[in-house]
């Protein structure tokens, strides 16, 4: 059993989840890559709560979210993830092809972690999504208490 969170990618357009999913494929994470494909998906995945404690289950290590999405939008969702003091360590990356500073300005205000426009050239936006994962999935070192982990795994270096 692993102890690894999964990814949440959050995208509506198919061409796009399937050039994500194969740049994140390529780069052999360990991490699940959990889909949904709008924002209240989304938000069902990242506010389940264990029924006995109350507290989310399953968080993931990253979300790369979309802005532009059916039914919630993604500054919505980023919004509501954000001002959960049970899920706003969760580190949001808004994966988008919107260029409108408002999209920056605002993503930002709300609290993202990161804003990467998508790039139009193939190459270019395969190494991005790439890149993406690496950082977040391996790299980036959240706080202390914020790795949900199942029952009886320990964490890294402890225990057995």
């Amino acid at each position: 059993m692993s102890d690894l969170k999964p990814i949440l990618l959050v995208e509506d357009n198919p061409r796009d989840l399937e050039l994500t999913l194969a740049a994140l494929e390529k780069c052999q994470l360990a991490n699940d890559v959990i889909v949904a494909r709008d924002g209240e998906e989304a938000l069902g995945m990242l506010t389940r709560r264990d029924p006995e404690t109350g507290k989310p289950t399953q968080l993931p290590a990253v979300v790369l979210l979309d802005l532009k999405l059916p039914k919630i939008d993604g500054l919505e969702v980023l919004e509501r993830v954000k001002s959960d003091p049970e899920t706003r360590h969760v580190p949001i990356v808004m994966l988008t092809a919107s260029r409108e500073e408002s999209d920056l300005v605002r993503s930002y205000k709300l609290g993202v972690n990161a804003f990467v426009v998508k790039p139009v050239d193939f190459k270019a936006f395969f190494q991005a999504i790439r890149d993406l994962g690496a950082f977040w999935a391996i790299l980036n070192e959240p706080p202390v208490g914020c790795t949900r982990r199942p029952a009886g795994i320990p964490p890294a270096g402890k225990g057995a």
